[in-house]
């Protein structure tokens, strides 16, 4: 069995081939259930949640691949000074049931993310985008646009955060990898003036409203993967395409759940990011078109980037 840390995971997942793998099963699909969710709780109350995403290739793919990827969440670990959260990813074999990879699970999921959301803009975004704004300044929004890149000829990065230092941070961070970015402070007007917003927060409350958008503009949400959270304000889905990358979506994600109870999207309105690598429905249509992604993820990306993972190391 191959173990691969977290570096050797990187490694294995350059965005331009992860976004080929990340097509490829959208476009062919996989067998996803239904994630476990467990509260593990000792004695004093403290709990950690772990959530168990299994998936496993259809059953007349050439090859078949099983993996269930764990992902462990313990809000108290900033006393002990480990991170909040840590995942592991297991690729079996789907026939014989043999172990053939452990893969950082941290790595994985914070590239296969970033990827979904290029792949998406593929479509989406206006082929002459060129200004990118992150919002945020995570792990997540750390890699958006060297993913993006593969997909658009990005000149231009601004970053905003709550935290203007971490803003500035990152900033200087993606000068080093070379790009043109400035950290901003007033989100409204960078907002107004991307092609593509792309959002990577724990926000509980909307932090871009719609009217900042401008007319063609892309928003990518990836924030927000359960009921409490937003990153957007109603405004952001009127009068916009909207694209899922799985319509489980609509009802884990604040902000959809808002904006469909009060008619602002309607129910089955959304299409999703198979429809677009099927050529089911077609993306962008025009210059002035307003496109949102919202994604909360999906264990069939996690299996995509496990066996692109355990093929490039094979082949080295």
């Amino acid at each position: 069995m191959q173990i691969l840390d977290a570096n050797a995971t990187r490694d294995a997942l350059p965005y331009a081939a992860l976004l080929a793998a990340l097509r490829q099963a959208f476009a062919t699909g996989c067998e996803v259930p239904a994630r476990h969710v467990h509260t593990l709780a000792d004695a004093q109350g403290a709990a950690c949640t772990s959530l168990i995403m299994p998936a496993w290739s259809s059953a007349d793919a050439a090859v078949r691949h099983y993996g269930v990827k764990i992902v462990n969440i313990a809000p108290d670990n900033a006393v002990r000074g480990l991170p909040a959260l840590h995942a592991s990813y297991l690729l079996f074999d789907a026939r014989s049931g043999a172990p053939l990879a452990l893969v950082d699970g941290s790595v994985l999921t914070t590239r296969r993310t970033v990827a979904a959301s290029a792949l998406a803009a593929s479509f989406l975004a206006r082929s002459d985008a060129r200004r990118l704004l992150v919002v945020g300044a995570g792990a997540v929004a750390r890699q958006l646009p060297a993913a993006y890149r593969c997909v658009r000829d990005i000149e231009q990065v601004r970053v905003w955060a709550r935290a203007p230092h971490q803003a500035a941070a990152l900033a200087e961070t993606l000068r080093a990898d070379g790009f043109e970015t400035q950290p901003v402070a007033d989100l409204a007007t960078a907002v107004a003036q991307a092609d593509i917003v792309s959002c990577a927060t724990l926000a509980t409350e909307p932090l871009v409203q719609g009217q900042w958008l401008a007319p063609g503009c892309h928003l990518d949400l990836i924030g927000s993967f359960t009921p409490q959270m937003r990153e957007a304000d109603d405004a952001c889905f009127a009068g916009a395409d909207l694209f899922v990358d799985t319509d489980e979506a609509m009802q884990k994600s604040g902000d959809l759940l808002g904006p469909l109870s009060r008619g602002v999207i309607a129910p089955g309105q959304q299409r999703t990011l198979a429809e677009l690598c099927r050529g089911l429905t077609p993306g962008r249509r025009t210059a002035q078109q307003r496109t949102v992604f919202k994604s909360v993820g999906t264990a069939l990306e996690d299996l995509a980037g496990a066996v692109l993972a355990l093929q490039g190391t094979a082949a080295d």
